[in-house]
C-alpha cells in the first residue's frame, strides 16, 4: 500500500513504520500512565498516512485513533513533528480531539477534549486549546486553554480574552472536598 506525497512521490510501509517507531519514542517518555502503558505497542488506524522526510512531520488524517495500553488519541488529524528521527511535537486535531489514560491502577481515567492536543518532548508538556476539558472522578476543568506541566503534575487554565466573557470553570464534587481532596481543590489548578 503506497500513498502519494504532494510532490508526487510514492510513500511507502517502511515510511508509515518509521513514523509509528517516532510515535513509540514519544509517547513512552511521556507516559505518566500505567506503567505497562509504555511497554505496550502503539497501535495506529487512519485513512491516510503521509510522511515527508524533507519537512520532517508524519501525518495521519481521517477518523484517526491512536492506542498504547489505557492511552486512547481520537482525532481528525494526528501529526508528529520531528527532527533527526526523534518526535519532539504531536499535535492532534478535531472537533473536538479526544483523549483518555489511566494514569494509575488506583486512580480513574482522565478524560480531555480540545479543538487541538498539544504534546511538546522538551518541555514535558500537553496543551489543550479551544473548548478546552479536563475531567476526573467528577472534577471538570474547562477553559480556552488548559496546560498540563507533567514533570510538575500542576494544571494551568486560561480563559482566554476577557472581552469574549470566557472564564475559566471548575467543577469540584463534594465529596472530594474531604481530607485529601479539599488540598488537591485548593492547589491542583491556577489561572491568570
Amino acid at each position: 500500500m503506497f500513498q502519494r506525497a504532494p510532490d508526487g512521490s510514492r510513500i511507502g510501509p517502511r515510511a508509515v513504520s518509521i513514523g509509528l517507531a517516532v510515535i513509540a519514542v514519544l509517547l513512552a517518555s511521556a507516559a505518566q500512565a500505567l506503567p505497562s502503558d509504555r511497554e505496550q505497542p502503539i497501535r495506529i488506524s487512519a485513512d491516510q498516512a503521509l510522511r515527508d522526510e524533507r519537512e520532517g512531520y508524519t501525518e495521519y488524517t481521517g477518523n484517526v485513533r491512536l492506542q498504547q495500553g489505557s492511552l486512547q488519541i481520537q482525532a481528525n488529524k494526528l501529526t508528529i513533528f520531528h527532527r533527526q528521527e526523534a518526535a519532539d511535537r504531536i499535535v492532534a486535531e478535531g472537533s473536538p480531539a479526544r483523549l483518555q489514560q489511566q494514569p494509575a491502577t488506583d486512580k480513574a481515567v482522565i478524560h480531555a477534549a480540545a479543538l487541538s492536543i498539544e504534546y511538546f518532548k522538551s518541555q514535558e508538556r500537553v496543551k489543550l486549546s479551544r473548548e478546552a476539558r479536563i475531567e476526573q472522578e467528577g472534577s471538570i476543568v474547562t477553559g480556552n486553554t488548559i496546560d498540563y506541566f507533567m514533570a510538575e503534575q500542576r494544571v494551568k487554565a486560561d480563559a482566554g480574552r476577557r472581552e469574549d466573557g470566557g472564564r475559566v470553570e471548575v467543577v469540584i464534587p463534594a465529596d472530594a472536598l474531604d481530607g485529601e481532596g479539599e488540598e488537591a481543590a485548593r492547589g491542583a489548578t491556577e489561572s491568570e
